[in-house]
């Protein structure tokens, strides 16, 4: 007999939707679109061909509709790993659990999850107005000290020489995203490898009137190559998003529109239009998954 998940660990609204997300599992399509600000949700629906569905519920918004065929759900999720955790648990929870009955289904739902969202460049050689795909994503935050993961050896090494160059009193997580999404959503951007920081300033190495821990951070990064791979940009949820996939079996890419340079100093002249582009061809290249 199926082990039931008791109402403290995994809590159902009276409604009998999933308590953060506020959805049922009828709300929610295969194909996601995730994106960090709630405003973005609309900016992406707005190119529906059919909304069905539209809820919202702190920063998580929901609008689940058609676009050339494909049923997509376009989805907010705040910022930050953290965010990302609660999103993706509750995501796998909608496809993988009998929310009625309390237990694991017989049968494993696998989602498509690509998260679109901005970023900034930390070679001068990719510049502000690119698009960039994640290959690695790299966690500078300790959600997966809460996690027991299988890695592969060259994720282990990525993890060990940054904790080596940053002298790190924790060590980082690297993990793979989606091979299989890279070849179709992510065809034709920039491929990149992705290093997701605990915040926004002190932790991507921004000092405004409080001088951070790493002020070198970008530099001795940017030095690294590991295994024939550079990294290439920050920003905050990644890593957290190809770590739960892989915990949780689920297929999740990140794309990013590359909106400064952290090195040149510059920012994007459109950066509204360039997330824009970003999230037509995500459309576009999901519509044929």
């Amino acid at each position: 007999m199926a082990k039931r998940i008791p109402e403290s660990e995994l809590i159902i609204n009276p409604d009998g939707s999933i308590y953060h997300l506020n959805l049922k599992p009828e709300h929610l399509a295969s194909n996601i679109i995730a994106v960090g600000d709630p405003d973005r949700v609309a900016k992406i629906s707005r190119y529906f061909d059919e909304i069905e569905f539209k809820i919202s519920k702190r920063e998580f918004v929901t609008h689940t509709g058609w676009y050339r065929g494909t049923r997509i759900t376009a989805i907010s999720t705040g910022m930050g790993t953290d965010n990302i955790e609660i999103f993706m648990t509750e995501l796998d929870a909608l496809v993988n659990i009998d929310l009625k009955e309390r237990v694991v289904t017989d049968k494993h739902k696998s989602l498509n999850i690509v998260r679109v969202g901005t970023s900034g460049s930390m070679r001068r050689e990719i510049p502000e107005g690119s698009l960039l795909a994640s290959e690695y994503g790299i966690g500078l935050d300790t959600l997966m000290a809460f996690y027991k993961t299988d890695y592969t050896e060259f994720e282990e090494n990525v993890a060990d020489k940054i904790q080596d160059s940053l002298e790190l009193g924790f060590r980082p997580y690297c993990i793979r995203g989606s091979e299989k999404l890279m070849k179709t959503v992510g065809k034709g951007l920039i491929i990149g490898n992705t290093v997701t920081c605990p915040g926004f300033f002190g932790p991507q190495g921004r000092e405004v009137r409080v001088k951070p821990a790493l002020p070198d951070l970008i530099e001795k990064l940017g030095k690294l190559e590991i295994g024939g791979i550079r990294l290439t940009n920050f920003e905050m949820e990644t890593a957290g998003y190809y770590a739960m996939g892989r915990l949780l079996g689920h297929e999740v890419l990140s794309l990013n529109a590359i909106i400064a340079n952290r090195i040149s100093k510059k920012f994007s002249k459109d950066p509204y239009g360039l997330v824009d582009q970003l999230i037509r061809h995500t459309l576009n290249e999901m519509a044929g998954i």
